[in-house]
């Protein structure tokens, strides 16, 4: 009897065709939003191909008692209950590296876009207004400091990245230490949380969702940024006090900021961000790219398929 594997969300179709060989492929990219038609569809499945909407908790688990692998078309796993998983012996994959360049070049653009200020303007112009002289006083990255907060490989790309245009960049990462080689290697200078935040002139972060990082960014640690610098979260929502942020760019601290992941998703229309200017929102799409979605794909649509034929 051939192998199921169900897929919950959308994947590149090639991949899909590259596991349809040997296995039986359920692929219902709307089961994200039919929970009940999922976890029927579960009974006999040996793999879950998920992205980062569908919630693979202890409910789910109970209704694929066969169930060998999942993985995730991303990186991020906290709709994964990972440990459940462990326990029952299932492999979590997830596509590790496939979409850090899009998201280093999410980073960097928009670093450049927040310091310049001029694309913010769009709206005034059309509208028959001329704000030049505003507008005139926006920066180049050319000799500005970005600071990444996180340094694994979505924070090396960004830095590489960053440098093509001129920036300096230093890096905090608690789990790399002071000798480490990477810091020769890239270029980056390592330093403490307190001094990134000091003289960075563009901030992004690149840490996990973890208790130690929950509102890492919160009132007081925005308020020890630059004046006029920009904040950039392509990480997890949960990192930045929202509330905080709205704050600091209503009152004028911050020059500007960017959000692609928020604490609630969607982001609510009653959100504390609703008014806040100079900021830009994407809808969690930093690594999603058509280039990004094929590499995840495929990545997944191989391990999966060597997970499962090594197999009994």
């Amino acid at each position: 009897m051939m192998k199921r594997i169900c897929i919950s969300e959308f994947m590149d179709p090639a991949a899909v065709q590259a596991l349809t060989p040997g296995f039986d492929v359920c692929y219902e990219p709307g089961w994200v939003d039919r929970r009940d038609a999922l976890l029927d569809a579960l009974a006999g499945a040996d793999a879950l191909i998920v992205r980062n909407r569908t919630q693979v908790d202890a409910a789910l688990l109970e209704r694929a008692p066969a169930l060998r692998v999942v993985g995730r078309l991303g990186v991020g796993l906290d709709n994964i209950d990972v440990a459940a998983c462990r326990d029952r012996g299932i492999r979590v994959i997830p596509a590790s590296g496939a979409n850090a360049r899009s998201v280093a070049e999410y980073v960097v653009t928009t670093a450049a876009l927040l310091l310049r200020g001029a694309y913010l303007g769009s709206a005034e112009v059309a509208g028959g207004k001329w704000p030049r002289a505003r507008l005139s006083e926006g920066r180049e990255a050319l000799g500005k400091t970005l600071g990444l907060i996180g340094f694994g490989d979505i924070g090396r790309q960004a830095a590489a990245l960053a440098q093509a245009f001129g920036m300096r960049v230093v890096a905090h990462d608690p789990m790399l230490a002071p000798d480490d080689p990477v810091w020769a290697a890239t270029g980056v200078e390592g330093t403490t949380l307190e001094a990134l935040l000091a003289q960075s002139d563009a901030v992004s972060l690149h840490v996990p969702l973890v208790t130690a990082t929950r509102h890492l960014m919160n009132a007081q640690r925005i308020a020890a940024m630059k004046r006029g610098a920009v904040l950039i979260n392509t990480a997890r929502g949960g990192v930045v006090d929202e509330g905080a942020l709205a704050g600091a760019l209503l009152e004028g601290h911050l020059g500007g900021a960017a959000l692609d992941v928020f604490e609630a998703e969607p982001l609510t229309a009653d959100s504390v961000l609703a008014d806040a200017p100079n900021l830009v929102l994407t809808p969690h799409i930093g690594g999603v790219t058509r280039e990004a979605n094929a590499r995840v794909s495929m990545m997944i649509a191989e391990q999966v398929r060597q997970t499962l034929e090594a197999l009994p």
